[in-house]
């Protein structure tokens, strides 16, 4: 299967002697008779924007999870800036920022209060920590409501509060698992707008979403569907042929399902 090893969309070709900085090797993850990933294979390069789309269903929050070293394949394996995802844990914890899907936000606390007590887990202070608030608050627009609790925020605000406590730390990599579900259009555009300016920091970024606009703006697609990767190229190369990404991905998926179909009836 073709990957992101020589990608480079982004202008960055500076990384082409690295390993990748995400290696997952023939994973594979089973609940008991249920397989929710099987013999998973790509890399991600340095820098990049990684979208993970397809089907309900499909593994994607599995294989982030996994990734994020939230849980354990069941086969095969995952580096993260060439560390073991299962043995290293702790080290990989050091690169990455994960965003799941609920991300845990205190309610009851300010905006100010929820990004110092991520600051209190990391151990950051004095001078640092002042430039880190005024940073990640800043970019995401959030300075003006230091003193709202978090409870009163817009879906679109809770997020980017969200993304600026996964920041803090500044992470090598960042994990999303749908960031911008349920969000407003213009609070989804200036999501993707922090995004962007991360990744021209040369910040790795794999974003699982199921907003096909937001998969036009990576460098590269992985579409998953019945806990399989079917594709792993760029948004282009993905809907060639096709009249857009939309129908791209739905025609891939329809001819997997036929397949499968063939095969359990003997078609």
């Amino acid at each position: 299967m073709p990957g992101f090893a020589d990608n480079h969309r982004n202008g960055n070709p500076s990384d082409a002697g690295e390993p990748p900085i995400v290696q997952v090797r023939k994973v594979t993850k089973a609940f008991g008779s249920l397989v929710a990933v099987s013999e998973t294979t790509f890399d991600i390069r340095r820098g990049r924007i990684i979208g993970l789309v397809g089907s309900d269903g499909a593994g994607k929050t599995t294989l982030l999870r996994m990734i994020a070293t939230m849980t354990a394949p069941t086969a095969g394996n995952v580096l993260v800036g060439g560390f073991d995802a299962v043995r290293q844990k702790d080290a990989v914890k050091k690169l990455i920022g994960y965003m799941p899907q609920r991300f845990g936000l205190y309610p009851d606390l300010t905006v100010a209060e929820n990004l110092d007590f991520f600051m209190d887990i990391f151990g950051i202070s004095g001078r640092e920590r002042a430039r880190r608030r005024e940073r990640y608050l800043g970019f995401s627009n959030l300075l003006p409501f230091l003193d709202r609790k978090a409870d009163d925020l817009s879906g679109g605000m809770k997020q980017k509060l969200g993304l600026a406590c996964v920041l803090v730390h500044e992470p090598r990599i960042l994990i999303l698992d749908e960031p911008t579900n349920g969000v407003d259009p213009v609070s989804r555009q200036e999501f993707w707008e922090i995004l962007t300016a991360m990744r021209r920091q040369e910040m790795t970024i794999l974003v699982a979403t199921a907003y096909l606009d937001e998969g036009e703006k990576c460098d590269g697609l992985v579409l998953m569907h019945a806990s399989r990767v079917l594709a792993e190229a760029t948004p282009a190369e993905l809907k060639s042929g096709y009249a857009d990404l939309e129908e791209a991905m739905i025609q891939r998926i329809l001819q997997v399902d036929a397949a499968l179909r063939e095969d359990d009836f003997g078609i």
